[in-house]
């Protein structure tokens, strides 16, 4: 293990990021809204943290080995939310120190969980900090899944060809790493700006729409208002910010290969898309049709515009709410986190298993399911018209089961710690699939603030886990991984 090379690599990551706050701090200034101290703080932190890792291992080499990868991912994603957290903690008074890790967490894992009400009083560059927070960690989110893990062995070169629509899957995106983060980062940015230009004419003022665009795209959740998007009560804005929620819950990489060959064609041709598509159309339908019969509402037009917009903005694990959905009949809220599981496409920003992985599974099932049958019959998982190699299935196999086992240990060790039943499953399930609220004492009436400090750091946690796909956390607890 090259601990200088994982060193040196992260203090680059942190002089970036540093660079990075100078953002907010302009907005602070701009403003005078108060904050621009905090971000003093924080900036000349995270800047001298960087430079002097950098110097301490500025001779070694920079190009990663695998197991590098591993400790390298593992460590941008722990320490970034400590860095994030300053400006949180330097203006915020009486913010704890596990709180404000956890905000930031929840921001830069694109989760939306979150300990701090009253959003409306505090000052406009610290919102937009928190949901900068959630952008920068979608875009992460993507190059992780697109472009760093294939070289560790946990996505793509093997898994790739099976997550990747059909033209995509035998060849790189493009021949440099470098060149396919770019080429990702610039369809990000370009929906970024559309979603924020949308925003606005929507009827949203110029600062709530950047700083929502923000969160729409990375599907993390964070508002500047604790009333999220009920604040405004515009069905403009709820279907503008339906459509770049269902926009950013695609393959970037179907994206990215829709505007370079300046075809529709990669679309037609993904997987996950059109069963992405169906499953959120038909959840709306389904979850308006319950709450008309309950009586929830009194006309069709209201509860379908509820309907919609609360069962894409969770299926898609965004975050953002118009309703007290934990208030409506159990069945509802039960299907809306069921569903943000696997809803989401890979090389999305949103969490969960991803779309690909529960297709496999299906389709495996239904495989052993015809073998019971014709034990002599050969057939094999096909995805997109290709045969999925049976190392891929066993792969995800040993993923689902990392999943459940999971899930299932964060929601016994909640309710160890004294939260009920329903907190604590839902908590789990919102915070592993990176949704951000649960149900009951979580749920989107609330926040995460009557958490203990424990329960607040199995929460991180939990977000942590999900973000990094499991196995690249857990990898670094065998004893094979340190071994030389």
């Amino acid at each position: 293990m090259r601990f200088a090379v994982v060193v040196n690599l992260v203090s680059v990551v942190l002089v970036v990021f540093a660079v990075a706050m100078l953002v907010p701090l302009g907005v602070s200034l701009y403003l005078g809204d108060g904050a621009e101290r905090a971000y003093d703080i924080a900036i000349l932190a995270t800047a001298f943290s960087g430079v002097a890792g950098y110097l301490a291992t500025r001779s070694r080499p920079r190009e990663l080995k695998t197991r590098d990868g591993f400790l390298f991912v593992a460590l941008v994603w722990t320490v970034l939310p400590a860095y994030g957290a300053l400006p949180l903690l330097a203006y915020i008074p009486d913010l704890s120190v596990t709180d404000a890790y956890f905000e930031s967490m929840s921001g830069l894992t694109a989760t939306g969980a979150t300990v701090l009400s009253g959003l409306d009083a505090l000052p406009p560059s610290i919102n937009f900090w928190r949901c900068a927070l959630q952008w920068l960690g979608g875009m992460g989110v993507i190059v992780l899944a697109v472009a760093v893990l294939p070289l560790l062995g946990v996505g793509g070169r093997q898994l790739l060809k099976a997550e990747t629509p059909g033209p995509m899957k035998e060849t790189q995106l493009t021949p440099r790493i470098t060149e396919t983060a770019k080429g990702l980062w610039l369809i990000y940015a370009g929906l970024t700006v559309a979603c924020a230009l949308a925003y606005r004419w929507a009827g949203m003022e110029w600062l709530d729409a950047v700083m929502h665009s923000f969160s729409t795209l990375g599907l993390g959740g964070f508002s500047s208002h604790d009333a999220s998007f009920a604040y405004w009560n515009s069905q403009v804005i709820e279907s503008v910010a339906v459509g770049f929620m269902l926009l950013a819950g695609i393959n970037f990489v179907t994206h990215f290969g829709a505007v370079h060959r300046g075809s529709l064609m990669p679309y037609w041709r993904d997987p996950e898309l059109p069963h992405y598509l169906l499953l959120t159309g038909a959840s709306v339908v389904l979850i308006t049709l319950v709450l008309m019969l309950a009586g929830v509402y009194a006309d069709a037009p209201t509860a379908l515009r509820l309907a919609a917009f609360n069962v894409v903005s969770v299926a898609t694990t965004t975050g953002y709410s118009t309703a007290d959905y934990a208030s409506w009949p159990i069945f509802a809220p039960l299907w809306m986190l069921f569903i943000a599981t696997f809803a989401t496409c890979s090389g999305s920003t949103g969490g969960g298993i991803k779309m690909m992985r529960a297709l496999l599974m299906y389709r495996q099932a239904i495989r052993e399911l015809e073998r019971l049958v014709h034990p002599a019959a050969l057939n094999p998982v096909k995805l997109g018209g290709l045969v999925v190699e049976n190392r891929i299935i066993f792969s995800v196999l040993a993923y689902m089961l990392v999943y459940g086992a999971t899930l299932s240990a964060i929601t016994l060790l909640l309710t160890a710690t004294g939260l009920d039943v329903l907190s604590a499953l839902s908590a789990a399930a919102a915070l592993v699939n990176n949704v951000g609220p649960g149900l009951a004492q979580v749920g989107p009436a609330a926040n995460y603030a009557s958490l203990s400090d424990f329960q607040t750091w199995i929460g991180t946690l939990a977000m942590l886990l999900g973000r990094l796909e499991l196995l690249t956390l857990f990898v670094l607890l065998t004893p094979a991984f340190w071994r030389r």
